[in-house]
């Protein structure tokens, strides 16, 4: 999946209003996965991430190691101009679920065995869940 590719399934998952909008959740959304991650699992998931998608998992200046999967969408809200955690949590689930579109299977299950279950519904595999 090409960059514009990425954004544009995120917009159309979002339903965002525009372009730059889906841009800004998917970073802010990859900059806290990138915390919650080993360096190791985000360098190797931000090689499969198109474009300069994968410096937003680096983004973050703090590792967050242990958020649960509402406080990621507490993260994810702190970072977004009037998100709840309601909206967070729909915001997180249109990026992560391309993410899961845009990598393979096996990069897929390296990302989920390092979070805790409630996160395998965000990547729309509720059955991990």
């Amino acid at each position: 999946m090409k960059h514009d590719e990425f954004i544009a399934n995120v917009r159309r998952l979002g339903e965002y209003d525009s372009t730059q909008h889906a841009d800004h959740v998917t970073r802010c959304v990859l900059g806290v996965l990138g915390a919650r991650m080993t360096d190791e699992e985000a360098g190797d998931l931000a090689a499969q991430l198109p474009g300069d998608l994968g410096a937003a998992l680096r983004s973050e200046p703090e590792p967050m190691p242990t958020l649960s999967a509402e406080q990621f969408t507490s993260a994810v809200a702190a970072r977004l101009d009037g998100a709840s955690n309601e909206t967070a949590r729909w915001d997180t689930s249109a990026v992560l679920a391309t993410v899961a579109e845009s990598i393979d299977g096996g990069e897929l299950n390296q990302v989920l065995s390092q979070l805790p279950s409630g996160y395998a519904t965000f990547f729309g595999h509720p059955e991990l869940a």
